[in-house]
C-alpha cells in the first residue's frame, strides 16, 4: 500500500519575462567553482510510484564515442532487453534518426518486437524535424526544449516569452500528430524554475488534457549542477526540482525524467534521489557513456534500483558482464581495472589474500557474491603473498581460459613467473603487481595463451576484406577474354578501395585474365606477371578451387612492395554455381586498418539491404 498524493498545482505562477537574463551569478561565478545555497526548507522523501529506467546509449551516449554501427545497437539493444527489458525496468531507448544508419538501426531494433525497451526518438523542437518523427511512426520523441536563460537568451538570442511560444508550436503540432512529446527541460539547474519552467510546465499540462495525450518532461542537468543535499535551494536542489514541477506544476510523476551528467561526480547519487522525490523515470547510458563527463550509469542504476526495491527479479544482472566483455572486446573500449561492477579488478582486494583461503574469506571484501550476481569469479591480485596458487588462479582467471585449458599452480611456467614476483619483493617492492606488469610475465614465459599479433591482425583483415571480395567475385562475370577493359570490375573496385594492392582473377587453370593495380609506383614490378600467367600453383588459387569457399593467407611481406600484406581470394562461380576461376587481392595491412570504420560501414550497410 502506498500514501496518496495529490500532485495538484497549488500555487499560481507565471511567466517572468526579463529583459536581461537571470544567470545566478551569486551561485555561478564563472571565474570561481559554483556555490551551493542553502535555506531551511527541508522536503521529506516521496519515492516515485513506479520507478524505472529510460536508456539514451544510441543517443546521447554516441556523442561520446565513435558512432555505433547498426549490426552493434541491435546487440546492444538486445542486451538492454535481456538485463532489464524484459520486466519494463529499462522502458524505453532513445535513438537519433536522422542519416540513414540511424533509420536503418531503428527499424532494425523495432523488428525485434519487443515490448520493452520501447523505441523512442529525439529531435530538435521545429516543425521539419518533426516531419521526420512522424514519418518514421514515432509514438513518443524527445524535443529539445532549453529552459536556462544560458542557453535562451546567450545561445538561441530569444526571450522568455518567445522561447516558450516557439515551443508549444512544436508540441501542438506533435500532439495533432498523435505523437507524444518529451520536452527536454534543457539546463534546469541553472534556469529559473519559478520564472519560466513552471508556466512552461503548466502550459504543457493544459495542452494535454485538452488532447486527452502525455506530455512528459525531461529534467536535463546539462552541467551536473544538480545536488542532492537536503536544504539546498533552487535551481541546484533535485528534490526541489522534482517537488516543483508535480506539486506546483501539475505533473504526474510518470511523466517525468531525470538526464544527469557527472561534471561534478554527483551523477548517480542524483538520478537515484529523482527517484526518490517523485520523478518515474531516470535516463542514462551504458558504461556512462555521454557528452563530456557522461551520464548516469545504467548497469548501476539497475543495482541501486535493487537495492531500493528489494527486487532481485527486476533485472538479469549477469548481462552487466557480458555487456561489459562486449564493449572490451568487440568495440575495443578499454574499461579501467577498478571501474565498479565492470572493471576487471572491482571485486579484488590487494589485502593479500591467498588463493587458497579465497573461498572462505571471500565475504569479508566482497560486496556482494558477485559470481551469483555479476557471473564474475572474484580476482586476486598478484602479491608477495599470493603464491604459484594465486598465479595460477590469475591466469586462468584474467584471460579466461576454459576450464579445459586452466593452468594448475604446478605448470613449470607458473613457477617461473612466481620466482620473478618474488624476486622483486626480495629486492624491495611493496606494491602490488598490475594486470598490466602481470600480463606482460604471462605472455613472456607463456606465450601460446595469447593470439599472436599477426593472428589478430589476420582475422580483422579477413573479416573486413572478405564481405568485398565476395561481392566482387558475384558481380564479376568471366568472359573468357582478358584485359583489364573486359573486366571494368576490377579497375573500379581499386579505386574505391586503394588498401588492396593488387587484384587479379584468373580463370579455373590458373591463367591470369586480368589484375588491377593501386599504385602506379608498382606498375612496372608487377609486369612481370603478365595476361595469361599460371598461378596454379598458389595456395590463394588452390583452396578455393577446392572448397568453393574464401581463403585468407597469413600475413607475409610483399615480394613487390616490400610491404605486410595478406591475400583473400574466393572462387567465381556461374549461374549454376560452377567454379570458373578465382579472384584475388593482395590486402595491405596499414592502409586496412585506417579505413578500418569506413568498410565495417560498407559492410552493415550491405548486410541490411
Amino acid at each position: 500500500m502506498s500514501l496518496l498524493h495529490l500532485n495538484r498545482a497549488s500555487s499560481r505562477v507565471r511567466l517572468e519575462n526579463r529583459d536581461d537574463p537571470e544567470l545566478y551569478r551569486e551561485i555561478f561565478p564563472y571565474s570561481k567553482i559554483s556555490r551551493v545555497e542553502f535555506d531551511d526548507i527541508f522536503l521529506m522523501p516521496r519515492p516515485a510510484e513506479p520507478m524505472f529506467i529510460t536508456d539514451t546509449t544510441f543517443r546521447d551516449g554516441q556523442q561520446a564515442r565513435p558512432p555505433y554501427t547498426v549490426k552493434q545497437i541491435v546487440h546492444i539493444f538486445d542486451m538492454l532487453h535481456r538485463l532489464g527489458g524484459r520486466s519494463g525496468l529499462i522502458h524505453a531507448s532513445e535513438f537519433f534518426m536522422y542519416s540513414d544508419k540511424d533509420r536503418k538501426a531503428i527499424e532494425a531494433c523495432r523488428a525485434k518486437g519487443y515490448k520493452f525497451p520501447r523505441v523512442t526518438g529525439w529531435i530538435r523542437a521545429n516543425v521539419n524535424d518533426l516531419k521526420i518523427a512522424r514519418d518514421m511512426e514515432f509514438e513518443e520523441v524527445g524535443l529539445l526544449t532549453s529552459v536556462s536563460d544560458y542557453h535562451l537568451y546567450l545561445k538561441l538570442g530569444l526571450d522568455r516569452e518567445k522561447a516558450m511560444e516557439n515551443y508549444l508550436r512544436v508540441v501542438e503540432q506533435a500532439l495533432e500528430w498523435g505523437i507524444t512529446p518529451r520536452c527536454h527541460f534543457e539546463d534546469i539547474t541553472r534556469a529559473d524554475i519559478h520564472g519560466f519552467c513552471l508556466p512552461f510546465a503548466r502550459k504543457l499540462m493544459d495542452l494535454s488534457k485538452q488532447s486527452g495525450q502525455p506530455v512528459k518532461i525531461r529534467m536535463c542537468d546539462t552541467m551536473g549542477y544538480g545536488v542532492p543535499y537536503p536544504g539546498a535551494t533552487l535551481p541546484r536542489s533535485v528534490p526541489r526540482i522534482v517537488r516543483a514541477l508535480t506539486d506546483e506544476g501539475g505533473v504526474p510523476g510518470q511523466w517525468l525524467e531525470w538526464h544527469g551528467h557527472n561534471d561534478f561526480h554527483k551523477v548517480l547519487i542524483n538520478g537515484a534521489t529523482a527517484w526518490l522525490y517523485g520523478c518515474s523515470g531516470v535516463n542514462c547510458t551504458l558504461l556512462g557513456f555521454g557528452e563530456r563527463t557522461g551520464n548516469t550509469p545504467l548497469e548501476a542504476l539497475v543495482i541501486e534500483y535493487i537495492s531500493l526495491t528489494g527486487d532481485d527479479d527486476a533485472a538479469d544482472t549477469r548481462v552487466i558482464n557480458e555487456i561489459a566483455e562486449y564493449f572490451e572486446k568487440e568495440l575495443d573500449y578499454r574499461i579501467p581495472d577498478n571501474y565498479p561492477f565492470v572493471g576487471k579488478d572491482f571485486n579484488a582486494t590487494s589485502a593479500g589474500i591467498h588463493v587458497d583461503g579465497l573461498a572462505k574469506n571471500e565475504e569479508i571484501y566482497n560486496i556482494f557474491d558477485t559470481r551469483k550476481i555479476l557471473n564474475r569469479p572474484v580476482p586476486i591480485i598478484i602479491t608477495d603473498k599470493s603464491g604459484r596458487a594465486g598465479v595460477a588462479y590469475w591466469i586462468n582467471q584474467y584471460l579466461g581460459l576454459p576450464e579445459d585449458r586452466h593452468v594448475s599452480k604446478k605448470h613449470p611456467a607458473v613457477g617461473k613467473i612466481y620466482t620473478k614476483i618474488m624476486d622483486a619483493y626480495e629486492k624491495g617492492r611493496n606494491t602490488s603487481f598490475s594486470n598490466k606488469e602481470m600480463k606482460a610475465l604471462v605472455r613472456r614465459y607463456m606465450p601460446e595463451l595469447f593470439a599472436s599479433e599477426f593472428d589478430q591482425i589476420k582475422k580483422l583483415a579477413g573479416e573486413l576484406s572478405a564481405h568485398l571480395i565476395i561481392k566482387l567475385a558475384q558481380e564479376c562475370q568471366i568472359t573468357g577474354l582478358g584485359g583489364e577493359d573486359k573486366y571494368p570490375c576490377m579497375r573500379d573496385f581499386v579505386r574505391e578501395y586503394p588498401f588492396i594492392q593488387y587484384l587479379y582473377l584468373t580463370d579455373k587453370e590458373g591463367k591470369l585474365l586480368s589484375a588491377a593495380i593501386t599504385d602506379p609506383a608498382y606498375k612496372s614490378k608487377y609486369e612481370q606477371l603478365p595476361l595469361g600467367f599460371d598461378f596454379s600453383n598458389r595456395a590463394w588459387f588452390i583452396r578455393p578451387m577446392q572448397t568453393g569457399e574464401l581463403h585468407i593467407t597469413d600475413v607475409y611481406q610483399s615480394q613487390f612492395t616490400s610491404q605486410l600484406i595478406l591475400t583473400v581470394s574466393t572462387a567465381v562461380t556461374d549461374d549454376n554455381d560452377e567454379i570458373t576461376g578465382v579472384i584475388g587481392a593482395d590486402i595491405q595491412i596499414e592502409q586496412l586498418l585506417r579505413q578500418a570504420e569506413a568498410i565495417e560501414d560498407v559492410v552493415d550497410s550491405d548486410s541490411d539491404d
